[in-house]
């Protein structure tokens, strides 16, 4: 735990001016400080949106390892990402910016490591928006073809995948004020949802799986034959999930007093998921009436295969919409922490076009031009899901391994700096070593392990472009710093000369 939040009141640093502290770290407030402590909370649990991951990919955890992996590895992933958000969580009270991730690996490493840092981080935020984005598309079709004739086809589930992003994009051109009552809405939206849907799923439906089934029963549909390999592949489902609670980090320049509240908006968002996530795919699998319907569901969405078997076809819609909402909801907020990220990085020299893309409205406040940018982007990374049936896990799969070795990268350079960091006014005492461990340890797993092939034969529908679009975008980085190397610069850090000069050497 944080000392601030074990401590006695008189222990507690005072908290900082975060304009003043903005100015030290080397930046002039542009953005409007308007959010809270509970919107910053929110945005992070929006982006994460169990109804949005859990749901999106249930039907891959049904022949992924089934039940068993889904529940225990719900368990275990929650448990590990909860360290990775600690260790994370310390950091960022340290360097409160919208560049978040970047900013505190150039910080800690030098340019090269915020560079790399800062083009992982982005390409998981953008493969974030297509993912949950494309989520919400597949149920707004699934649910068209509930009522009318209305059959869901590649094609069709991306235009309505662009209209959901052409949505975001026009409510995150507002000022951060609705984007931060949209996350406080989408809070209890989700807590509410996950009541409602466990609830109705619990006393409805006619019959129900045993426990015996619910946490034990293993289901092999990928064609490989070890079962522990299926195991961590099944991994997927909560590890996807589990992402982007860096959101609270990208708005700490519109958050109050956000050396603290952006840290504890990362933590609490964590640990606020893991246990409504794991009451919710409990009522899932609980309620599944026919495993092979559900798997082969005319919706194409299994979990609405679960509601029309449990509940007919009114009782269905209604739970459709609840989770509908919810996607819609979190697309939102990670547009939201996208923007901010092209926004800062833009603002260092990093981008392609950097002087457009960190342009921010008069009128709002708001980085519209990077707004636009990120949706843009999220399209053109899901264009594959027109010519592929699997290309949604590869794109959930991209937005795992660009994003995650990008919240340890800061964490191990925590660790190698030791004494020489500042900690901000939240941090782990003597907790912060092995915390920071286990969170490198976990993130060095994942990255190799979502890599991998996710179904056998490999062929040119199962292959898994991960690994591909990760290493697309490491060679475009490499390529763009013999480019850019001499624009892209983060302001001068504050500190004595000493500290400016390390840090510059890259020893801290």
């Amino acid at each position: 735990m944080s000392r601030t939040t074990v401590s006695s009141s008189a222990a507690i640093p005072p908290l900082p001016d975060e304009e003043q502290r903005l100015r030290e770290l080397g930046y002039q407030p542009v953005l409007a400080r308007r959010m809270g402590g509970f919107g910053n909370f929110a945005i992070s649990f929006s982006v994460i949106s169990i109804l949005s991951g859990c749901m999106t990919l249930y039907g891959f955890g049904l022949g992924t390892g089934g039940p068993a992996v889904m529940m225990w590895g719900w368990a275990g992933v929650g448990l590990m990402v909860l360290f990775v958000g600690l260790a994370l969580a310390e950091v960022t009270s340290a360097y409160p910016t919208s560049g978040a991730l970047y900013y505190m690996a150039d910080r800690l490493g030098g340019r090269r490591w915020g560079w790399y840092t800062g083009w992982l981080n982005l390409l998981g935020l953008l493969g974030a928006i297509a993912g949950i984005d494309y989520g919400a598309a597949l149920f707004s079709g699934a649910l068209l073809s509930m009522h009318t004739d209305f059959t869901p086809t590649a094609g069709s589930t991306f235009v309505i995948f662009l209209c959901i992003l052409l949505l975001h994009a026009v409510l995150n051109l507002f000022n951060v004020r609705l984007v931060s009552l949209l996350n406080s809405i989408s809070v209890w939206w989700h807590l509410a949802g996950v009541a409602v849907i466990v609830g109705v799923l619990a006393i409805v439906p006619d019959s129900h799986q045993s426990p015996s089934f619910v946490f034990g029963e293993f289901v092999n549909d990928t064609g490989w034959s070890s079962p522990l390999y299926v195991c961590v592949i099944g991994l997927l489902l909560a590890q996807y999930t589990f992402s982007g609670y860096d959101a609270s980090a990208h708005l700490s320049e519109e958050t109050s007093n956000a050396s603290v509240t952006a840290a504890r908006g990362i933590v609490r968002a964590i640990w606020v998921s893991w246990i409504a996530g794991f009451v919710l795919l409990a009522g899932l699998t609980f309620a599944i009436q026919d495993y092979k319907g559900t798997q082969a569901s005319d919706t194409g969405v299994p979990p609405a295969q679960i509601f029309l078997d449990g509940l007919g076809t009114s009782g269905a819609t209604a739970l459709m919409l609840i989770v509908i909402v919810a996607q819609l909801f979190c697309g939102n907020a990670e547009t939201a922490a996208a923007s901010r990220m092209v926004f800062a990085f833009s603002r260092d020299g990093a981008l392609p076009g950097s002087t457009l893309w960190r342009k921010v409205s008069t009128k709002t406040q708001v980085p519209v031009p990077a707004v636009w940018l990120s949706v843009g982007l999220a399209a053109l990374i899901a264009l594959p899901s027109l010519y592929s049936k699997t290309a949604y896990g590869a794109v959930t799969a991209i937005n795992v391994i660009g994003i995650t070795p990008a919240y340890a990268i800061p964490v191990l350079l925590r660790l190698r700096a030791g004494d020489r960091f500042r900690p901000g006014p939240w941090n782990l005492g003597r907790w912060s070593k092995p915390v920071g461990w286990i969170a490198v340890c976990w993130v060095a797993f994942v990255t190799v392990l979502f890599c991998l092939p996710q179904s056998s034969p490999v062929t040119a529908d199962t292959m898994n472009y991960a690994s591909i679009a990760l290493a697309v975008v490491l060679l475009l980085a490499t390529v763009w710093w013999f480019v850019a190397r001499r624009s892209y610069n983060t302001p001068a850090a504050y500190g004595t000369d000493k500290e400016q000069a390390e840090i510059a050497e890259g020893i801290i």
